[in-house]
């Protein structure tokens, strides 16, 4: 699947986010990259500080990050169709993570 076709599939499922979620979203950014050289299985990380934890000296910082990683979700896909899934429920928990839910929360709701 070509780079620009997976982008696409990441701006579908951020399309999916409820309106109210996606307003309350602040100062985060939401990127596509090939693989994480740290951790390189990985489908998505959530790099800031989540909204529940932020205090009222928050302000003046880069945006939180979310990335979302092309290669890992590619190899553990079949079909288009999987890829869609994937995308959607990485990109599902890693506003999660935004919004302070860690992951254990998100395994008890689906979302893992």
């Amino acid at each position: 699947m070509s780079r620009a076709r997976f982008e696409e599939l990441v701006s579908d499922a951020l399309d999916l986010v409820p309106r109210e979620f996606a307003r309350a979203m602040d100062n985060v950014v939401v990127l596509v990259e090939e693989y994480n050289e740290e951790a390189p299985s990985i489908l998505g990380l959530y790099h800031g500080i989540a909204l529940t934890e932020r205090t009222s000296s928050y302000g003046g910082v880069l945006p939180d990050r979310i990335s979302i990683y092309r290669q890992p979700i590619l190899e553990i896909c079949e079909t288009e169709d999987d890829v869609v899934e994937e995308v959607a429920v990485t990109v599902v928990h890693e506003i999660a993570h935004h919004f302070g839910i860690d992951d254990h929360r998100l395994h008890e709701l689906g979302w893992g």
